[in-house]
């Protein structure tokens, strides 16, 4: 009994009605409009103390909310208002303004509905509450007896008493309609204001555009501060290892350790800058590193931790790596650092670095005509690093690169071009091979 009574009169219920006599009183610009053309085509007639012709200007009025609805602000509008007053779950409802017809339709059909319903209840709720208080009233004010009371077989100057019942019936009456229009617009609201087809493609194409912002973020965060995690730990090891018979060792070590912690910082409060939303670059941020300005600083670090890097560099006819696309030059950046952080991680030896820029076997002149021909094709910078597998040191093989070496696939592969990893001979190789337009030559 009590869950029923809630149902009808419970916070829920009243605010339903509220969002209710919220829509009649938006249609009432609409209203006034419309009643004065009625009035005019009735030749002057007041249409307000007449109920055919105020049903008539009624219905005229929903026409043009209709047409009014086809705003596409009109929907936010009217989910927040159902969200906050009908307890209709937000999931269900569709985000933004509607920006489809097919959305625009369903909102005016909402919209229309909404204070077509709301103005008849409107009216329930100011003429049935008087009205029944009177009759309630009748047997108690001898006064209000034979006024004109009357609904056909009733009359409350013969029969006083019935009044009460008649104003009982008329105030649940009002209950039950209300409490049936809200709940009708309720499980409603969901079909006409829910996403359609488009918003649900809308909705799917931001949140691939937030994941893929997402792990790019990973990524930079991954390769700039998992390499100086590596290095800074190899190095301080190292360190540790001859602190009394190689003090200066020590000195050059602690100096690399220093470097790699300062360009990491820089790095690191960077990535940390495009995770504030509309925080503007700042004119002091260290750039993104790059090939030509940062590949030689890289390779001095990573040997400053123990490692032995052998380097073979070739920029081809590019005539040097400041002529590569800034974005592949700072994307094979990384994937280098990628490479060498899982030989200070894996390997533990030697490690064999060799970028070239190489082009179509047409490029040699020896290859007839076709030479000219293949110098106007596309060019390819290729990345081959070569370090001793895990296994040498008592350790099993890897099989499979882990997040660092599928976050430099994403690199190559949003370039266009392709990554292998993996045992080659009797060594671990990392191949990464990105296009270049021809341009850059």
């Amino acid at each position: 009994m009590r869950g029923r009574l809630g149902r009808l009169l419970g916070v829920r219920a009243r605010l339903r009605w509220v969002h209710l006599v919220l829509g009649g009183a938006l249609l009432m610009p609409y209203f006034l409009l419309s009643q004065v053309v009625v009035g005019m085509v009735a030749g002057g007639a007041n249409v307000l103390i007449s109920l055919p012709l105020s049903l008539a200007a009624y219905a005229a009025a929903l026409p043009l909310a209709a047409a009014t609805a086809v705003s596409p602000l009109v929907r936010p509008m009217s989910v927040a208002a159902v969200r906050a007053m009908c307890g209709v779950p937000g999931e269900r409802l569709a985000e933004g303004p509607a920006r489809s017809w097919a959305a625009r339709g369903r909102t005016a059909a909402w919209w229309t509905l909404h204070l077509g319903v709301g103005a008849l209840v409107s009216a329930l709720s100011l003429g049935v509450p008087p009205m029944a208080v009177v009759l309630l009233a009748v047997p108690f004010v001898p006064a209000l007896r034979g006024t004109g009371l009357g609904v056909g077989w009733f009359s409350t100057e013969a029969e006083p008493y019935i009044a009460p019942l008649l104003g009982a019936g008329l105030l649940t009456g009002l209950v039950l309609c209300v409490a049936g229009s809200g709940a009708l617009l309720a499980r409603l609201a969901p079909v006409l204001l829910g996403p359609t087809a488009a918003d649900r493609l809308a909705a799917a194409e931001e949140r691939a555009a937030d994941l893929a912002v997402r792990n790019r973020l990973a990524r930079e965060l991954h390769d700039a501060v998992g390499h100086a995690l590596s290095a800074v730990t190899l190095q301080a090891n190292a360190a540790r290892r001859v602190l009394d018979s190689d003090p200066g060792f020590v000195r050059e070590a602690l100096t690399a350790i220093e470097d790699t912690a300062r360009r990491t910082v820089g790095e690191l409060d960077v990535v940390l800058g495009l995770l504030r939303d509309g925080d503007p670059a700042r004119p002091d941020a260290a750039p993104a590193p790059t090939l030509d300005a940062d590949l030689d600083g890289l390779l001095a670090r990573t040997r400053a931790a123990g490692t032995p890097v052998h380097a073979d560099l070739d920029p081809g006819p590019t005539g040097g790596w400041a002529q590569l696309p800034v974005i592949v030059s700072r994307e094979a950046y990384r994937i280098v650092q990628e490479g060498l952080s899982n030989a200070l991680r894996h390997g533990g030896g030697p490690v064999d670095v060799r970028i070239a820029v190489r082009t179509g076997p047409g490029e040699d002149p020896a290859h007839g005509g076709r030479g000219e021909k293949e110098r106007n094709g596309p060019v390819e910078l290729e990345i081959t690093m070569t370090n001793p597998p895990a296994a040498s040191e008592g350790r099993e093989p890897r099989t499979t690169g882990g997040r660092g070496l599928r976050g430099a696939a994403e690199r190559a592969s949003l370039l266009g071009g392709r990554i292998e990893a993996g045992p080659h001979e009797d060594r671990w190789r990392l191949r990464a091979v990105l296009p270049l337009s021809a341009g850059t030559r």
